[in-house]
Order: structure tokens, then sequence, then C-alpha cells
């Protein structure tokens, strides 16, 4: 991982006595924007604040812990201050553009308890121009070994109750709810990332980076004046209560708020990747990106079933038909859930019964991989665990080195039972450590990994790019079952400003067959055009085709999926409002070319798509997906138009969204 344009400075900061007695450092932003100031109060308590332009943003926030032997977020003295600045650009060997600039100014404040055992802690804080980052440090100590977290005192407190895009922690399984907005102060406990909307030339979103060894974050409000509003950490514990167990030194993750104009700077914001460590994985050249079918949506419409049986999906014949069509049309892989023991019972509670070697009579695993390997094509492995973390972890080397030894390089893996084990929630401090151990083993095996019913994404794919993509959102599997009627059409402009700024999402695009056949009422509420703007608007270096194979025959439509890259040089949003509707613009990685994709709400309506973004000196042929006339998500779906056209640097199209609809553009340089 080349690293450029490094720049490394440290110096003592010499600390400012405020009128008041209040000890406090300062740090700005490399561009001066934004100011963020942090101290102890009158009671010892450490806080930190944020100014953007001279406006207050983030009012006194404490900070601070309270262990399972005594408190740490009060009685503390202030040793001392220094500062750090860096910039620098490192290459990511995939994502939404090639280089990130990671440029911050660092602020560590040191603190000392004044009686008892005079416990240490230390609190870094950078400061980007696009937002800031804050962790705990518990330095090696005579007076903290072994510790434990019984709470994280951590506060946003704003100065304004925003409207907020939030999903609500309780009663919502694997992160899979529909993100709402209303202003933050009434909202339940909710999980990050969280997404306000303050004025039209403010946003802000509070989320965390680099969640290693702890506990994911959830916010609860408290109480505040009015027109205000304040948000208090609140960590997801494991069955006996505890929260973290640590062992000095140790490090909390990064808290993170990032700060922006509009939407396209929350989209555009790379402060949670820089946050992460650098990439641990020596040898990134096996690293790919592509785009797959699968034996899926059939289970999903009750055609085919995972468990043994008639209608058993993960047949040696079916897969082959699956291998073949991805041949024929350039994809890179093919997903075959249910191939394995462990499907038969009620897998849900029983994922102790899972193999992951072991295939179903009916299903040649080595000699399906080796058809495929033929084909140009590769199998994707899949392991689901219903939960059971422990049965899956005893078989992760001898699975890893089986995938390894036939050529499979991608693993899906899911968690479809909210307690791992029967007992720790997914997202506590025991889920965290099973997903890194299972991203880890792959790194060793040269796999990577698609990690459903996940840990909320932190940036980990720094660290290990390894890990490839995720869910942790509600996907297009709700568009055929919930008896709620399925994914609401704004549900897919709100995704991109919240769920996708935590990292790469899974929602397996591309249905074709929108008709609701489970359910009458059920069904991808969109049209066939916003299913192609999906595979640019939805950030996923694998990107599924996830409809029946049968579904793609005679449409000319699959052309665009068939070109449309995964892997990008640059990315843009060109214009949006959160839950609305997004126009998103991306340039291939080692290509020309760029890709467009829009889509809207229920609502329809005409935009103005600007290309300024491209070459000045260059025109490029335009080749339009759009909706067609009379298109209407839920009364007409199908009808699209296919145009080409010239279009250079100063072209404005117009065109036109049908309600819950969208367009998809391929630009080809000449």
């Amino acid at each position: 991982m080349k690293i450029f344009r490094l720049v490394l400075a440290i110096s003592v900061f010499v600390f400012s006595l405020s009128t008041s007695g209040k000890r406090q450092g300062r740090v700005a932003s490399p561009d001066g924007a934004l100011i963020l100031t942090a101290g102890i109060n009158k009671s010892g308590q450490p806080y930190y604040q944020l100014q953007r332009g001279g406006r207050m943003i983030v009012n006194p926030s404490l900070l601070g812990m309270k262990l399972g032997d005594g408190p740490l977020d009060s009685d503390f003295s202030v040793l001392g201050f220094s500062t750090a600045s860096v910039d620098e650009t490192w290459q990511q060997p995939w994502g939404e553009e090639a280089g990130v600039r990671n440029n911050y100014r660092e602020l560590t404040m040191r603190l000392r308890q004044r009686h008892g055992r005079q416990r240490l802690l230390t609190l870094v804080f950078r400061v980007f121009n696009d937002g800031i980052g804050f962790r705990y440090v518990f330095p090696k100590q005579s007076g903290l070994g072994d510790f434990v977290i019984m709470d994280e005192e951590t506060q946003f407190a704003f100065p304004f109750d925003a409207k907020a895009w939030t999903m609500p922690t309780q009663g919502t399984v694997y992160y899979e709810g529909l993100w709402k907005a209303a202003p933050l102060s009434t909202k339940p406990e909710v999980s990050t990332p969280v997404t306000m909307e303050v004025d039209d030339s403010l946003y802000m979103v509070v989320h965390e980076a680099n969640l290693t060894d702890y506990a994911g974050l959830n916010l609860r409000p408290v109480a505040a004046p009015k027109g205000t509003a304040v948000v208090k950490a609140q960590l997801v514990p494991w069955s006996t209560g505890e929260l973290v167990f640590a062992k000095a030194p140790f490090v909390s993750p990064w808290r993170t708020v990032i700060v922006a104009k509009d939407p396209a700077g929350l989209a555009a914001s790379r402060l949670m990747l820089n946050l992460n460590e650098p990439c641990r994985i020596k040898d990134t050249s096996w690293l790919e990106t592509g785009k797959y079918v699968g034996v899926w949506w059939g289970m999903h419409m009750n055609d085919m079933t995972w468990a043994q049986g008639p209608k058993h999906g993960a047949t040696t014949a079916n897969t082959r038909r699956y291998i073949d069509f991805a041949a024929a049309h350039r994809l890179s892989g093919v997903l075959v859930e249910g191939w394995n023991y462990g499907w038969d019972g009620d897998w849900t509670k029983e994922g102790d019964k899972f193999s992951f070697t072991k295939p179903y009579p009916d299903y040649d695993l080595e000699g399906l991989q080796r058809y495929a390997l033929s084909k140009g094509v590769r199998l994707i492995a899949h392991n689901e665990t219903g939960g059971a973390a422990g049965n899956y972890e005893q078989q992760l080397d001898s699975a890893f080195a089986l995938y390894h030894r036939l050529g499979i390089k991608v693993v899906k893996t899911g968690y479809v039972n909210a307690k791992l084990d029967g007992r720790e929630l997914q997202h506590s401090q025991y889920g965290v450590r099973h997903y890194r151990k299972v991203i880890e083993t792959a790194a060793k095996y040269r796999l990577m990994v698609i990690n459903h019913e996940p840990a909320m994404p932190s940036g980990l794919q720094r660290t290990y790019p390894n890990l490839v993509s995720g869910e942790g959102a509600r996907g297009q599997e709700y568009n055929a079952w919930s008896e709620d009627g399925g994914n609401p059409a704004y549900h897919l402009c709100v995704l991109p400003f919240t769920r996708i700024l935590a990292g790469p999402l899974d929602f397996t695009p591309g249905i074709f067959r929108i008709e609701g056949r489970v359910h009458p009422q059920t069904y991808p509420h969109t049209t066939l055009a916003k299913q192609l703007a999906a595979y640019v608007v939805i950030y996923a270096p694998w990107q599924m085709a996830a409809d029946e194979i049968e579904n793609y025959a005679g449409q000319p439509a699959f052309t665009f999926i068939e070109q449309v890259p995964t892997n990008w040089q640059q990315s843009r949003v060109l214009m949006a409002k959160i839950g609305r509707y997004v126009v998103t613009a991306r340039k291939e990685r080692g290509g020309e070319n760029w890709y467009v994709g829009g889509m809207t709400d229920e609502e329809a309506r005409d935009l103005e798509v600007k290309f300024d973004f491209l070459d000045p000196d260059a025109r490029y042929m335009a080749v339009i997906y759009r909706d067609g006339p009379d298109a209407a998500m839920d009364t007409n779906p199908y009808p699209m138009t296919i145009d080409r056209r010239m279009v250079d640097a100063k072209t404005v199209l117009p065109i036109h969204l049908a309600k819950g609809g969208g367009f998809a553009i391929q630009l080809v340089k000449q």
C-alpha cells in the first residue's frame, strides 16, 4: 500500500487558561474551518466542543467511563497537551476511489485523577476538514490492569434539535429496520450512523470508527433544554451486564462526527476509513471485485428450498445452469445457498448442526467448482451459521482451507439469530470479537468475506480489505416476503446517507420480475430502471444480479449490469435530498468511462443532470436507460427507454423519473 505526501509534525501544545480557571486545549482543522476545544470542567470531568466558522455546532459534551471498580469520569487534572499533524494519501485496492487523502490535526489531552489510585486517562482528538474523531486511551499503569467498562459516558450535545435520520435499536434485529426522520430529541435509543439535517448548509453524522475488541455503539437521548438535543453512548452489553472487558494498555474505538455542507459532502467523507489502521495484508494482489448471480432469490420466492427435498435449490444441475449463465454474461461468481448439511431442521435454532465442508448428496461441490473454473467463473461459498458462532469457529480453518484449495475466493457469511450461541447479542464485544476472528482467518486463506447480519461497519475494510461488503440493512429480501409490503420507495434514497456511510452494502439489486408473488402486496417498489440505478448509487465491490436467471432472458436492460464496474477511480454525488432523490456518478478504475445512477422516492420528478465532471476536452457516447412512457412503480414498473447520444462536459440532460423510478447512464469516452 503505497503512501504519498506524508508530513508529520509533533510539538508541545501550550494549554490556555480560561477566565473561569478551566484548563483547555484547542486545535483547528487543516483548513481552519473547524475548531475543537477540549478540557476539564470544575468537577474535573473532561469535555469537548466544536465550532465551524465561528458557529457552535457541538456544545460542551462530557466524556468519561465508569469502570467496575470505580468512576473514571471526574476528579481529573490535566497533565498536559500535545499536538500533531498528518497529511498523506494512501491507496485502496478497491473502493469508491483509488486514493484517499488523510489530512488532520491532532490534540492529545493527558489526564490524571487527583485522588485514590490517581489513574491516568488520555483523550486523543483528530480534526479533519470534514469532521472529527476522538478516542479514549488507557495507558499501562500500576493502578489499572484488567478492568471492566460498565458505562461509557460520551455525549454529543447539539445546540439545535435537528431532523435526524435514525434506525431504532429496540425491536430491530440485524440492523434491518427502516430509517426515519424526526427531531433528534424525540428518538428512542438508536443505532449509528445518525444523520442530521441541521439546515441548508449543515449536515452531520455521528458514528464510530475502528470497532476493535469493544461493544457496538448506540445512542440514547438524555434531558436537554428545549430546542437542543443531547445523546449519550449506549453500548451493547454482554448477557451478564458488563459492556467491555479490557486490559491496559487499551484503546476505545473512535467516536466520529462528520460535518458537511450538503448530502454530497457526507458521501464524500473518508474520515471513518482514515481512523482505521493501515492495511495488514501485505500482498493484496489476490483481492478482486466483481458481479455474481445466485441460487438465492428462488428461496425467498418459495420456488426453491434451502433444505433437502423436491424443491431443493442447491443441486448440481441447477448450479450448472447458473454457472453457464454467469459465463455467458461475463459475471465472476455464482452464490449457492443451501448446499451444505444443516438446513433440514430449524436452522435458526440449531445452527450447531451446520457443516461447512460436507455438501448434500445432490450437490457436487468439487465438481461444480472445477466446472465453474473451466468457464472462467468461481463459486461463492455460503456459510450460514444460525448464530452458532462457536460451531463456526471450530470449523473455520478446515472450511477455509477447503475453499482455498478449490480456488474459491469469496465467502458469504450469515447469522440469522439475534443471539450468538444462544446468549450474546451480535453487536456486543463477544460478537465483535467473533466477526474479527472470521475476517482474520479468511485473510490467512486468501478469502474475501461478504458478511450478512454483521456488526455495523466502522471502516475495518482499510485494515482488512478482504472484508469486501456486508448487509446490516433492510435488504432486497424484504421485497419478497415481508408482510408490510416491502421496502418503501424512499428507502434506497436514504441508505447512501445513513447505512452506506458506514461501509459497502450487499443490498442485492437487479430484480427484473417485479410483481408480488409470496404476498400480492409485497414486491420491490421500484421501476426496472431504478433497479439498474442501484448498481451505481448503492456501493459494493461485489454486486449481485439477484433475480432468478430466467427472468433476465430477452432483457436489453441486463446489458447495463454486464458492463457496469464495481471498482472505482472516483465517485461523487451530483445532487441529492435525503429520502427523496439521489444522483451519483462514478469513474471506472483503470479506465476512462463513467457511470451515472439516479433514483427517486414515490414521487415522480424531473431533474437536470450536468456532466461537468467529465474530461473537458473529450466527448462521450452516453447510453441512457430511463423510465419509459407511463412507467410507475406500483402500476407499470417495466417500461424502459434506451437512448444513445453524444455528450461532453457542457451537456445538461433533462431526465424524467417516474414514481419510484430511476435512470442509469454509461458514458464511453470517444
